[in-house]
C-alpha cells in the first residue's frame, strides 16, 4: 500500500554548479581530481560517498592499470568539526572490451574526533552490455548491511533508464515494536526511473520495506520511508 505521494518541483541545480567543477592533472600514468562533490561513484554506482554539508572536498587518484584510490571529506564545517567524517576507499576498476567490465574495492568511513567506530564497506559491480549489477556489504556499529543493485540500461530502447535497488539489514540487538514482538532482520526495495525532458530530468521512484505499520518504529535501511511511498522529481542543472 502507497502511504507517501511526493512530487518535487523542478530544482535549478546550477547555483553551485561553478564551484564544484573538478580540478584534474595527469602526471605520468596518474589521473588526480580534487574536486568539491563526490569524485567517484564505486562499484558501477552502488556505492558514493556521502556529500556531507557545504565544506567538503575530495581527492581521487587513478592509475592507469585500473587501481585507484582516494579521500573524501564529507564534512570539513569548523562549526561542526565534532563531525568530521572521512571516507578512504581503494579499489580496481577494469573494462574487459566494449561490452564487459568489472570493479571491486573497499570502502572506510571514519570520524577522527570522535570515539565512534570505523565503518567498513565492501563493494563489487559488473557492466554487461550496457546494463550495470552491483553488490555491497557493510559492517556498522551494531548492525550489518547488503545491497543489490542494477541498472538495467535501457535509456535506448525505452527512453528512460530503470535502476533496482534491494537491502537486507540485520540488527545486532532487536528493536522492541510493542505487544512483546522484536526486529532484528528487515529489508527494503527502490525502483527508479529517470527519463531527460527538454534539458530536465524527470525522476519516478517507489520504494518500500518488509515491516508492516507497527514495526516501521524499527526500521533504518536506506529509504527516505520505511512504508510504500511514491515520489516523483524534476531537475535541471543550469
Amino acid at each position: 500500500m502507497i502511504r507517501h505521494v511526493l512530487f518535487i518541483l523542478p530544482l535549478l541545480a546550477g547555483c553551485a554548479a561553478a564551484v564544484n567543477q573538478p580540478v584534474e592533472r595527469e602526471l605520468g600514468d596518474y589521473d588526480l581530481k580534487m574536486s568539491y562533490a563526490p569524485p567517484r561513484s564505486m562499484a558501477q554506482g552502488l556505492v558514493q560517498p556521502n556529500s556531507g554539508t557545504l565544506a567538503h572536498g575530495g581527492l581521487d587518484v587513478t592509475h592507469s592499470s585500473g587501481w585507484y584510490f582516494g579521500q573524501w571529506a564529507a564534512n570539513l564545517d569548523p562549526t561542526e568539526g565534532k563531525m568530521i567524517k572521512l571516507d578512504s576507499y581503494t579499489g580496481f576498476k577494469q573494462p574487459l572490451d566494449e561490452r564487459f567490465g568489472y570493479e571491486l574495492g573497499t570502502l572506510l568511513h571514519s570520524y577522527p574526533t570522535l570515539s565512534q567506530r570505523n565503518v567498513e564497506e565492501y563493494y563489487a559491480g559488473l557492466s554487461v552490455f550496457g546494463s550495470r549489477l552491483g553488490a555491497a556489504f557493510s559492517l556498522d556499529p551494531g548492525r550489518s548491511d547488503r545491497t543489490l543493485l542494477a541498472d538495467l540500461g535501457l535509456q535506448d530502447d525505452l527512453g528512460f533508464s530503470v535502476t533496482l535497488k534491494y537491502g537486507n539489514h540485520a540488527l545486532d540487538n532487536p528493536v522492541g515494536v510493542g505487544n512483546g514482538r522484536n526486529v532484528r532482520v528487515f529489508n527494503d526495495w527502490s525502483i527508479n526511473l529517470v527519463r531527460p525532458w527538454l534539458g530536465f530530468d524527470l525522476n519516478l521512484s517507489y520504494s518500500d520495506s518488509s515491516l508492516n505499520a507497527l514495526e516501521c518504529s524499527a526500521y533504518s535501511g536506506f529509504n527516505r520511508y520505511c512504508d510504500g511511498a511514491l515520489t516523483f522529481k524534476a531537475s535541471r542543472a543550469l
